[in-house]
């Protein structure tokens, strides 16, 4: 198996600026690996909330994380200003598979890619649910 390579920016539809925090660096000077899951979780979730229209705490239907990957390509630390990019893997009828690349700034390609899937489920059973309808049309908007 051949080692990951990181991801061209043009790879991706849809961007969030993110500034880095003190506290994101380890001992190493560097964003500890845990943080980056944190990004990728809150570019979804904004995503999700600002063009899908998820409403955290009230929807019946919620995506759970199910699966979660990174590749790690060059490292960063505070202060650095970082662009998360994300787009769609595939599509399912009541699950998505994301991919997010974190870029610094102006850089053309990817310093780390994130993977993660979301299952999507009627929170009152904890049974399998379609996606919903706004947040399906919202995700087309980043399939290749």
């Amino acid at each position: 198996m051949s080692r990951p390579q990181p991801a061209s920016r043009d790879r991706y539809a849809k961007f969030y600026p993110l500034a880095t925090r003190w506290a994101d660096n380890d001992i190493y000077g560097h964003a500890n690996n845990v943080v980056y899951y944190a990004w990728f979780d809150t570019a979804v979730n904004r995503f999700l909330i600002e063009c899908g229209g998820m409403q955290p705490g009230l929807d019946q239907v919620v995506g759970y994380v199910v699966a979660s990957s990174c590749d790690y390509f060059a490292p960063v630390s505070y202060p650095d200003s970082l662009e998360l990019g994300l787009r769609i893997e595939r599509l399912g009828s009541k699950s998505v598979s994301w991919e997010i690349g974190v870029f610094p700034a102006d850089a053309e390609e990817s310093c780390a890619t994130g993977r993660f899937t979301h299952a999507f489920v009627d929170r009152p059973s904890g049974r399998s649910a379609e996606i919903p309808a706004k947040i399906r049309a919202a995700l087309q908007t980043l399939l290749p």
